[in-house]
């Protein structure tokens, strides 16, 4: 199998590509974020580029490790007809970045385009309020030879692009996938709005080709859609080539030259790409490349991080950072920013942990209590009864008890079954109300069962 990948994302910018009126176009009602700029009324002609979007796309270039080309710059005319497109072409800019790489898959170019408007077949109506929005186009080679690959590149590629904070992210990312098995022709599956989706539009693809070939029938180059409700790709119509879209240079729009300077002050104030900071927080911190991974999913998750590894020894912070706090939030189906939970609250728990005023286990109920609450850890812990570490003596009388409580468990365990040393290092909890140390606990009960 190979794959590539068109991946279209709205850039971040507060006016569109060519005119003034506002990108905030779910806010507002159908067809009110428009001027005849961005509808094509005869006479009416493109300002001069948005130079914020020229910015963005600049910065996630070279986020992507692309070379950019300084010669001049220019928009083109794509000629299609489609209700969405009032103009008959959509405005999309010679490559500004090419030769990039992402963990191994080759970025082919990036260029700016102009989103068209929305479209809604079932009701007949079209929105143009997204028309004219700037967009940035990734155009991957064909480096990906399964599903499960382009997935784990769809998922970096936005952790990149939310990085950046310059473009919007997965909500506003459209993909076209290319894929083509050997001894077969290529099919591009069109509009794809979510990396599940494109995983599974792969998925099917993959295997109606697979079969196609196996019973001598020629795959068809063509564009196909993807029916996400039902999970499998139909044809649209055969593919086009780059001549069928007719590109001409816009005639209304200058040419623009990218200024060194202008690239100097785009590379100083961009922020670091999350593959750089993987490597940097595994040398910097000492830790391996999974946590690091864990640690750097969120720009926010990674900067508390950070902060938290100047107060606290930097594998113990990791060490529950990536196992317990991303356990809760997952649970909660929280992302860090919004979370409310701060560096300082995570170094206050941290700091009860090291001075042995509670426990692991007390340290994991406290840490389940964080999100969405304004209460610092230590009064988390008074309110749930969780500060003060028992003594060793406390300790051994609760290992007896349990071990005289539970004789079953107690067989079982010298049967070989070690599960049932958990389930008595869980009535020592119980009894000691969370305040014994696991690990400790743990050493009291096999000594007492020899």
């Amino acid at each position: 199998m190979k794959c590539g990948l068109e991946i279209h994302v709205q850039l971040k910018t507060d006016s569109k590509l060519f005119c003034d009126c506002p990108t905030n176009y779910k806010d507002a009602s159908a067809n009110t974020n428009i001027c005849p700029v961005c509808l094509n009324q005869p006479g009416a002609k493109p300002y001069p580029t948005n130079e914020k979007a020229l910015e963005n796309a600049l910065t996630i270039a070279l986020m992507l490790n692309c070379k950019i080309d300084q010669s001049i710059t220019y928009f083109m005319r794509k000629h299609y007809d489609y209700p969405d497109l009032p103009s008959g072409y959509q405005r999309t800019s010679v490559p500004i970045g090419y030769e990039g790489d992402l963990n191994g898959i080759r970025i082919r170019e990036i260029h700016m385009e102009e989103d068209p408007g929305q479209f809604k077949p079932d009701f007949g109506i079209v929105d143009f309020n997204r028309s004219g929005i700037p967009l940035v186009e990734i155009v991957t080679e064909p480096d990906m030879h399964s599903p499960e690959e382009a997935r784990e590149f769809l998922k970096e590629l936005i952790r990149v692009l939310n990085y950046s904070e310059c473009a919007r992210g997965e909500g506003t990312m459209r993909a076209d996938v290319n894929i083509s098995l050997e001894g077969g022709n290529r099919a591009e599956i069109k509009n794809i709005n979510s990396i599940k989706g494109a995983y599974k539009a792969l998925k099917f693809e993959m295997i109606r080709q697979k079969n196609l070939i196996k019973r001598g029938v020629e795959v068809k180059q063509e564009t196909r859609a993807f029916l996400e409700s039902q999970m499998i790709t139909v044809g649209m119509r055969t593919k086009e080539d780059a001549d069928d879209y007719r590109f001409i240079p816009d005639p209304d729009l200058p040419p623009i030259k990218i200024q060194s300077n202008q690239l100097e002050e785009v590379a100083e104030s961009m922020p670091e790409a999350p593959h750089h900071k993987v490597n940097r927080f595994m040398e910097q911190y000492k830790i391996d490349e999974e946590t690091a991974k864990t640690l750097t999913s969120e720009l926010e998750l990674a900067n508390a991080y950070e902060e938290v590894a100047k107060s606290i020894d930097p594998k113990f912070s990791a060490m529950w950072m990536r196992d317990e706090l991303k356990r809760v939030l997952t649970y909660n189906k929280l992302e860090f920013a919004d979370s409310e939970i701060s560096p300082n609250n995570i170094i206050d728990l941290l700091k009860l942990l090291k001075d042995k005023e509670i426990t692991t286990k007390a340290g994991q109920r406290i840490v389940e209590q964080m999100p969405k609450n304004k209460k610092p850890p230590k009064e988390i812990a008074e309110n749930l009864g969780l500060i003060g570490v028992v003594k060793e003596d406390e300790v051994i009388n609760a290992a007896k008890k349990a071990i005289e409580e539970n004789s079953e468990a107690v067989e079982d365990y010298k049967a070989g079954k070690g599960a049932s040393l958990n389930f008595l290092v869980g009535q020592v909890m119980r009894l000691t109300r969370g305040k014994a140390d696991p690990g400790e606990t743990v050493k009291i009960l096999k000594e007492l069962l020899k």
